[in-house]
């Protein structure tokens, strides 16, 4: 068999190199990290949690370059494409820097079969540790303690909000969940929680490593009114801080995780006050509660667990009166789908439900039926004293999306959600700028 060529025949070669697409374990990981060489001469974050991660991330990322930093970003999974995972100050890297490093990292692991995410997450760290960066973001894909981003050691971490989801491999409830999490914090390095609210078990993980915990209501805070907010931490305070360029409710929370995470690592990487407003008023991250003007308007978000589906739907309530709302949803199927739809059934009149290009979704036929299940339930909903509601199944996002748009008056709103496949899906030739075509 030739050698790989392209990206594309390297992400082929190592989806078809292990048995599992998933094996929770670090030995294989830790072991050719550790043939590679990899070492890291700059400040590095590791960011985990269930929900907030990636905006956390690109909070810390757009802060640090207005600060004028050098910044490095491993995040996942993609919208579109792989390359996406990977950017060097904001621009995500091409697939001709990255096959030096999946070269490197097949020729360093000899007989050790890694599955997809290892072999990914060991190219692109080793790609980001030889680039001349200033800070170095690592976002953790799943868990924590056995997650492929924990074979390396960080200077801060950060555990944004914890909730329920991935339970078949991390636990039944937020403790066990939490105990997962809590191990990408390390000994005497700063541990930023930034969950109001956070499992005991992430305390306790916290004071039995010895990290230096800073917990969001105790060592640092945010204020703030309608017009501005302000952030206060252990003998440093910033006033005057514009609202995150990110929509949403839990945006500030993120926010403050990541000036805290940025304060903990002053002395090596300082940032001023102004750099934190133009970071904050520069951060553009794709999908999480996007909205994307036009007739109809159009709202792009990730969301596929009960927490994020729940602060979708506060979000959508908070954004005004649309006389109809169409919803494009698809989602695997180990998720709690009814749990989903019971948060969001109260605000959606017409349902366009999708495959998805995994093995792991649930299909648009049992969505359909899950949908009409979740009227019946709530029948002072949108689908009337009967629990009917127009429903409808589609091939994949993007029939679905153009399905919404064609049957929407100009003034409705159509919201694309439940999994970054879902989104992905009606971005794969661009963003959509939607003109209704009749009015109603």
């Amino acid at each position: 068999m030739s050698a790989p060529q392209t990206l594309a025949d390297w992400l082929a070669h190592c989806a078809a190199m292990h048995p599992k697409s998933m094996d929770l374990s670090l030995e294989r990981t830790v072991e050719v990290a550790r043939r590679l060489d990899i070492r890291f001469a700059m400040p590095v974050i590791t960011v985990g949690g269930t929900n907030g991660k990636g905006s956390t991330c690109a909070m810390l990322e757009s802060i640090a370059r207005a600060a004028g930093y050098h910044t490095g970003l491993y995040q996942k999974p993609e919208l579109v494409h792989f390359e996406e995972r990977c950017r060097i100050d904001g621009q995500s890297v091409t697939a001709d820097d990255l096959i030096p490093h999946f070269q490197a990292v097949e020729a360093a692991r000899g007989e050790i079969t890694l599955t997809v995410f290892e072999f990914t997450t060991l190219a692109i760290v080793r790609l980001l540790s030889r680039s001349p960066l200033d800070v170095l973001i690592l976002e953790v894909g799943l868990g924590g303690r056995f997650d492929s981003v924990n074979a390396f050691d960080s200077d801060c971490s950060i555990i944004t909000s914890v909730d329920l989801d991935h339970m078949e491999f991390l636990g039944p409830d937020r403790e066990s969940i939490g105990f997962e999490k809590a191990h990408i914090m390390r000994k005497g390095c700063p541990a930023i929680v930034s969950d109001p609210v956070p499992p005991a078990s992430v305390l306790r993980v916290a004071e039995a490593i010895g990290a230096d915990l800073w917990l969001v209501g105790r060592d640092f805070n945010h204020a703030g009114d309608r017009q501005q907010w302000g952030w206060s931490g252990s003998g440093r305070r910033f006033h005057g801080l514009a609202y995150p360029a990110l929509r949403g409710a839990n945006q500030l929370l993120n926010a403050a995780g990541a000036i805290a995470a940025l304060e903990s690592l002053r002395s090596r990487l300082p940032i001023s006050a102004q750099a934190i407003r133009s970071g904050l008023a520069a951060v553009d991250l794709p999908g999480r509660f996007q909205i994307v003007p036009g007739q109809p308007a159009l709202v792009l978000d990730v969301a596929h667990n009960p927490q994020a589906v729940a602060a979708l739907a506060v979000n959508l309530d908070a954004m005004g009166f649309f006389p109809r709302t169409h919803a494009v949803f698809g989602a695997m199927r180990d998720k709690d789908i009814p749990a989903l739809l019971a948060r969001m059934a109260p605000l959606v009149d017409v349902w366009h439900c999708c495959d998805l290009p995994t093995s792991r979704a649930a299909r648009a036929e049992d969505l359909l039926a899950l949908v009409r299940d979740a009227a019946a339930a709530r029948p002072g909903g949108p689908g009337g004293m009967n629990g009917l509601v127009q429903a409808h199944a589609h091939a994949s996002p993007g029939q679905a999306l153009r399905a919404a748009a064609a049957g929407a008056d100009p003034a409705d709103r159509i919201v694309v959600f439940g999994s970054f496949y879902t989104v992905g899906g009606v971005l794969k030739e661009g963003l959509p700028r939607l003109t209704a075509a009749h009015v109603g």
